[in-house]
């Protein structure tokens, strides 16, 4: 089968090692990633601020990239969940509207085809190191993803998972959000970073490098010495560490 990797902007531009690490963890279980090159953003930056024909035209390419495609696996939550809306910015066109639904039927978070379709939990993985786990809203509110990493992190030998206060609440990025509303923004990512410290945790982890690139913002400003990581890397890691 043709499993593709989506790979999101973030993590394309700024966080190139998640892509790595899911390529390399999926790799080690006989899965070869595929890459289409035409893939570009998955246009949500401009539907949510009500640009929805510029919205459309970048769906269309994402549509174009992934079409051939048996399973698309995303490194954010935030963006698989994008691909839901598609259907909607193509209700008044039936054939893309098909096709855009197909594309939703195959593509995964990470995790939800890691743990729900290839049935794994654990990986071999090691990591001493007192973690703590944010649940970024778009994954665990509208794509249902919350059992699932911590499916995988139980399985980690030596690792101390440490519950999040109020782990549910938003860390206040919001993509366009953060912009338009800064200081509502910030006081929110205070809260989420006051919440981190009392956890004691050496390493946050979590699913969207968009809410953990805007954590770690704030935890490198107040010279917070938590390490921040996508759970792919934390657990590719603790592979390398086995």
């Amino acid at each position: 089968m043709k499993i593709s990797l989506f790979i999101t902007c973030l993590s394309d531009a700024l966080y190139p090692k998640v892509g790595e690490a899911i390529s390399r963890i999926l790799s080690d279980h006989g899965i070869l990633l595929q890459f289409p090159t035409i893939q570009t953003c998955c246009g949500q930056p401009a539907y949510n601020s009500g640009y929805w024909e510029e919205a459309r035209a970048t769906a269309k390419t994402i549509l174009a990239a992934f079409e051939d495609s048996d399973f698309v696996i995303s490194a954010s939550g935030s963006c698989t969940y994008m691909i839901h809306h598609y259907a909607n910015l193509f209700k008044d066109d039936p054939e893309m509207r098909d096709k855009a639904l197909q594309l939703q039927n195959k593509t995964y978070e990470f995790t939800q085809f890691l743990v729900g379709v290839l049935g794994i939990t654990d990986l071999g993985a090691r990591f001493p190191h007192k973690v703590t786990y944010h649940p970024s809203c778009h994954g665990s509110r509208l794509l249902g993803v919350k059992e699932e990493p911590l499916a995988l992190l139980q399985q980690v030998r030596e690792l101390e998972l440490v519950p999040l206060p109020f782990a549910e609440d938003c860390c206040g990025f919001g993509g366009t959000f953060a912009v338009k509303m800064a200081d509502i923004s910030g006081a929110m990512v205070n809260e989420k970073v006051d919440h981190v410290k009392e956890t004691e945790a050496e390493v946050l982890v979590g699913l969207d490098m968009a809410c953990l690139m805007n954590i770690a913002g704030n935890l490198r400003f107040r010279n917070e010495p938590v390490k921040v990581m996508h759970l792919a890397e934390l657990l590719y890691e603790g592979v390398k560490r086995a």
